[in-house]
C-alpha cells in the first residue's frame, strides 16, 4: 500500500511539472526580478517625491509662521560741486552728489554686530524672534539649531536684514523680515535713524579734523606773531628807537640842513674878516660856527657811531621787523586755511535722504507657500531621478 502511494505521488509530481509549460517557467522567473525592481522604485519615489512633497504641503498649510516685510529706501549725498554720471547728474544743478564710500560705511554698520546690540536693547528683537507662536523653523533658536549664542543670533539677523545697493542711481533699498508687520517697520525705522546718526557723526568727525588742524595752525601763527611784536616792542623801548630807517634818514636831513648853515656861516666870517675885521658880530658867528660843527658831529656819531648808534642797531631792528612780518604773513596765510577748512567742512556736508519711508505691511508676503511646495516636488523628482540612475548603474555593475 506505501509503494502504491509513493508511485502515485510521483506520478503527480511529474505531472505537474509537465502542466507548465516550458516557456512560460522561465517567462515567470524573469518576471520575478523586474517586479522586485519596481517595487524598489517605487519605495524610492515615495522617499524621494512624495513623503517630502506631503510633509511641505503639511508644514506649509499649518506650520509655515507669516512673514512680514517693511522696506524702505535711501541714499547718503554729499553737496559735492562736480555730480557723478547717472542720476547723480539730476542732482548736479543743486550742486548736490552722492557719496559712495559712505553709503558703504553706512550699509556695514547696518549689517554690524553693535547695530544688532542696540536693536536688540531698544526694541527687543530676540525675545521677539524667540516667541512660541513662530514656527520651529524660523524660530531663534529653531528646531535645525538650538545653537542660542550671539554669534547664532547674528547670522539668524544677517537672514532677516538685507541691504541691496543700485550702483547707478547710489538707492539702498533697506528689508527687515520679522513675523508681525509693526515690529518689521520698527526695526527698518530705527535702522534708518541708526544709519542717520553714522552719517552725522562722520559729519562731525570730518569737520572736527579739518577745522582742528588749521585751528592749531592759527592758534601758532598767533602766538609767534605776538613773541615778534612783543620782541620788536622791547627793542623799541630798550634802544629808544621807533625805526633806526627813518630816524637816520631825519638825522641825515639835518646834518644836510646844519651843514649848509656852517656853510653859510663860516662865509660870512670869511666876508666880515676881509671887510670889518673889528666888525663885534664876527665873534658871534664864530661861536655859531663852533655850536653848528658840534651839531653836526653829534648827528653824525647818532647815525655813523659806536653800539648804540643808528646804524649799530638797524641789523637787529631789520631782523626783528622781518620776524613780525613774516609772522603776520603765516598768520593771515593760517587764517585763510581756517576758512577754507571750515568752507571744505560745510562743502562735505553728508546727508542720508529717504526717499522711501518704511512701510507698514498689510500682509505677509513671505513663506510663498505654493513655490515652497512645488520646489520641493521638483528637487524630489531629481533626487529620485538621479537615485534611479544609482540603482540602476549598481545593478549592472552587479549583473
Amino acid at each position: 500500500m506505501a509503494s502504491a502511494l509513493n508511485v502515485y505521488g510521483r506520478l503527480l509530481a511529474v505531472w505537474g511539472r509537465s502542466a507548465v509549460p516550458k516557456p512560460a517557467a522561465e517567462a515567470m522567473v524573469v518576471a520575478e526580478p523586474a517586479r522586485k525592481r519596481r517595487r524598489r522604485l517605487d519605495w524610492v519615489f515615495l522617499g524621494a517625491v512624495l513623503v517630502p512633497t506631503l510633509l511641505a504641503l503639511f508644514y506649509y498649510a499649518h506650520f509655515a509662521s507669516d512673514v512680514f516685510i517693511s522696506e524702505s529706501r535711501f541714499v547718503v549725498r554729499s553737496p559735492q560741486r562736480q555730480a557723478a554720471p547717472g542720476l547723480g547728474a539730476l542732482f548736479s544743478g543743486v550742486g548736490i552728489s552722492r557719496s559712495q564710500d559712505d553709503t558703504y560705511s553706512v550699509h556695514n554698520y547696518v549689517l554690524s554686530r553693535d547695530a544688532l546690540l542696540e536693536i536688540d536693547a531698544q526694541l527687543k528683537v530676540r525675545t521677539a524672534y524667540s516667541a512660541t507662536t513662530i514656527d520651529g523653523v524660523n524660530r531663534f533658536p529653531g528646531w535645525l539649531d538650538w545653537d542660542a549664542s550671539f554669534e547664532s543670533f547674528y547670522l539668524y539677523y544677517l537672514r532677516h536684514v538685507s541691504v541691496a545697493y543700485d550702483s547707478v542711481s547710489s538707492i539702498t533699498t533697506l528689508q527687515v523680515r520679522a513675523y508681525s508687520a509693526e515690529q518689521a517697520r520698527a526695526v527698518n525705522e530705527l535702522l534708518l535713524h541708526m544709519g542717520e546718526r553714522l552719517v552725522n557723526n562722520l559729519n562731525d568727525r570730518s569737520r572736527q579734523d579739518l577745522i582742528q588742524v588749521a585751528a592749531r595752525e592759527v592758534a601758532a601763527a598767533e602766538a609767534k606773531t605776538k613773541d615778534a611784536a612783543l620782541a620788536l616792542s622791547n627793542f623799541r623801548s630798550k634802544g629808544a628807537v621807533y625805526d633806526p630807517d627813518r630816524q637816520s634818514a631825519s638825522n641825515l636831513e639835518t646834518v644836510a640842513r646844519l651843514r649848509e648853515e656852517l656853510r653859510l656861516t663860516e662865509a660870512q666870517i670869511a666876508q666880515l674878516r676881509q671887510v670889518a675885521p673889528d666888525n663885534p658880530q664876527l665873534a658871534t658867528l664864530i661861536a655859531q660856527s663852533g655850536r653848528l660843527r658840534q651839531s653836526i658831529a653829534a648827528e653824525t656819531a647818532g647815525v655813523l657811531g659806536g653800539a648804540k648808534s643808528l646804524s649799530a642797531q638797524a641789523p637787529t631792528y631789520s631782523r626783528l621787523t622781518l620776524d613780525k612780518d613774516f609772522a603776520d604773513r603765516q598768520l593771515a596765510s593760517a587764517m585763510g586755511s581756517l576758512e577754507a577748512a571750515r568752507s571744505e567742512a560745510a562743502r562735505k556736508q553728508l546727508y542720508l535722504e529717504r526717499l522711501v519711508q518704511p512701510n507698514l505691511p498689510d500682509t505677509a508676503i513671505e513663506p510663498r507657500r505654493v513655490r515652497g511646495v512645488l520646489t520641493v516636488f521638483v528637487l524630489g523628482l531629481i533626487a529620485w531621478g538621479v537615485l534611479s540612475l544609482l540603482l540602476a548603474a549598481t545593478r549592472e555593475h552587479a549583473d
